[in-house]
């Protein structure tokens, strides 16, 4: 049976997308699953550190896509979270990202693993697209503001036009201020994006000084727990949405 493919997108840059993108990719890891984290965001790349491959990475998606070496070349293990490989976006790319040669890619890598992610680019371009023709399901990564859910609806709404069925909102880094102002409450989040919601994941200055450093994230940390909860919901387990504190 070959692996799920979930892309996490997000329309809006800026939502903290590609670390959500590893933690989940390393809590599925830890349920006994094989997890490949493919980047497409080239050009801002950025998962090769939230992983702590730095330094590690001879091949990228862009030699992959433009058939300069196959895709194991380019898989690299994640020392912070096991059971997690990596395929790290380029730093610099001329070409864009062609359905057919992501499609070789998925092809090729899901024998290998349970799960493939796709972190696609901000915005609705060509990675987005392309991602759109290989996964069953979208995780839309946004914070609880305007434009990034008026974003994300544009963004759901490719999704559903596409064919897939399973479109889901993760809300991250909500806080004690995400809400009575610009964004009334969490329900205001659901009806702009018209998807169901997984995940609520808090603000946390410890997530975003873990991603920065390449360090892995403490198992006591509340956004640890809660995409945890986010992976757990994946495999079909019933668990609450969000977990505060």
């Amino acid at each position: 049976m070959g692996a799920k493919v979930v892309m996490v997108a997000s329309g809006k840059g800026g939502t903290g997308k590609s670390t959500l993108s590893v933690l989940l990719g390393g809590r599925l890891a830890a349920a006994g699953g094989r997890v490949l984290l493919v980047e497409l965001d080239s050009g801002l790349r950025s998962v090769d550190i939230i992983s702590g491959v730095y330094g590690k990475t001879v091949y990228d998606i862009a030699d992959v896509l433009s058939g300069r070496c196959a895709p194991d070349k380019a898989v690299v293990e994640s020392p912070l979270y096991p059971g997690l490989s990596v395929i790290s976006a380029p730093y610099e790319w001329g070409g864009t990202v062609q359905p057919a040669a992501l499609a070789a890619l998925v092809e090729a890598m899901t024998p290998h693993f349970d799960w493939l992610l796709v972190d696609t680019a901000a915005g609705l371009g060509a990675p987005f697209r392309a991602a759109l023709t290989v996964s069953e399901t979208a995780l839309l990564v946004l914070t609880p503001d305007p434009v990034a859910l008026r974003d994300g609806r544009l963004a759901a709404d490719e999704a559903f036009e596409a064919g897939l069925s399973q479109v889901r909102l993760v809300l991250n880094r909500v806080g004690p201020a995400s809400f009575g102002g610009a964004v009334r409450d969490l329900d205001e989040c659901i009806d702009t994006v018209a998807a169901q919601l997984i995940a609520v994941v808090p603000e946390n200055a410890q997530l975003q000084a873990c991603a920065a450093k390449g360090q892995a994230l403490p198992a006591d940390c509340a956004a640890f727990r809660a995409v945890d909860n986010l992976a757990r919901r994946l495999l079909g387990q019933r668990v609450p949405l969000a977990v505060w504190g």
